[in-house]
């Protein structure tokens, strides 16, 4: 199966991320030993130079890697009439021990993926560039994440066998004792009572922020939390009422035809909302020098009102999937 064609564009995609990751790395070490905007040396001219080489190299890497997370899933829906037992993405996953952790390491890699280009973007804003060791400290951390995410999914891609019986995702929702099976246990009720409380004070944080100009971190702690908080609730109620189904609960067959790709619908609001919201979240602590202040005076309002704008739809869409449905989960 490696030769399928998007199989191909992700190990692509990965080899040549490190590719490029692995000399970025090397100029990050050299980088941090040896910064100094108030030094006037060659060493330090070369070192500025060169940045803006590196970063628009990682700029097109990440942006690759954002689009990567959605292929992966995309793909393995895809596959999933190739195995015996695969309704959906799930199926295709849980083929070998390396499907969801490759998943998992992808999303992970699409949040550090976010917040380098968010705090690249407020970087080259101010003259004297004073976010320069963070975000090179910050490639790193990705730089690891990003070889291992890599390794894991040429390992999955590796074990994928058509002779393989899987599971579909009505046995990872139900029987063990999971984290998937405690969600989908979770009373409907007590789901959308967190569900609209995270994601209420999430949109009132932000709209206080905006009102305030202040608050900009404690909104993005709570964009942090309302991601985990909304999947659960895809889960737990969001996925019966779209399939008008009372034991279905499968976050990845909301992404098939036959539901109307509803899915992307849903997902992509929130992993948007959510990733402006980290990345904020991230920068912030570190944007506390005077040529930074204008610049996130500027930039964080817009943010806020984007990352706002866009929770508020995931509510409006739950809210909307669940009115029109024809199950009765409550009453």
């Amino acid at each position: 199966m490696l030769f399928h064609p998007a199989i191909m564009a992700l190990l692509l995609a990965d080899a040549l991320t490190l590719i490029l990751l692995l000399p970025a790395g090397l100029f990050a070490l050299r980088l941090l030993r040896h910064w100094d905007l108030n030094s006037g040396s060659a060493r330090q001219i070369r070192l500025e130079r060169q940045t803006y080489l590196v970063a628009t190299v990682l700029g097109f890497v990440f942006a690759v890697q954002l689009l990567s997370l959605l292929l992966l899933v995309f793909t393995a829906d895809r596959l999933a009439v190739q195995f015996v037992g695969a309704m959906c993405a799930v199926g295709t996953f849980n083929v070998n021990p390396f499907g969801f952790p490759a998943l998992f390491l992808k999303l992970a890699l699409f949040f550090l993926a976010s917040a380098w280009l968010f705090m690249n973007h407020v970087d080259n804003r101010a003259p004297d560039y004073p976010l320069t060791r963070v975000k090179y400290g910050l490639l790193l951390i990705v730089l690891p994440v990003a070889a291992l995410a890599a390794v894991v999914q040429v390992r999955y891609f590796l074990g994928l066998r058509a002779d393989v019986i899987t599971s579909c995702c009505g046995s990872l929702f139900s029987g063990e004792k999971t984290v998937t099976a405690e969600l989908a246990g979770m009373p409907p009720l007590q789901a959308m009572i967190g569900f609209y409380s995270v994601l209420g004070a999430t949109v009132l944080g932000g709209l206080f922020a905006l009102w305030r100009r202040r608050g900009a971190l404690v909104f993005s702690a709570l964009s942090a939390l309302a991601f985990p908080v909304a999947i659960a609730a895809v889960i737990a109620f969001l996925s019966l009422y779209i399939y008008e189904h009372p034991h279905h609960h499968c976050p990845f067959c909301l992404l098939k035809a036959e539901y109307g790709y509803v899915g992307y619908l849903v997902y992509l609001p929130l992993f948007a909302a959510s990733a402006l919201g980290v990345a904020l979240g991230v920068t912030l602590p570190f944007a506390r020098a005077a040529t930074l202040a204008p610049v996130m005076a500027r930039i964080t309002p817009r943010v806020v009102a984007m990352a706002t704008g866009l929770f508020m739809l995931c509510m409006v869409l739950f809210t909307w999937f669940s009115w029109r449905s024809n199950l009765v989960l409550l009453g």
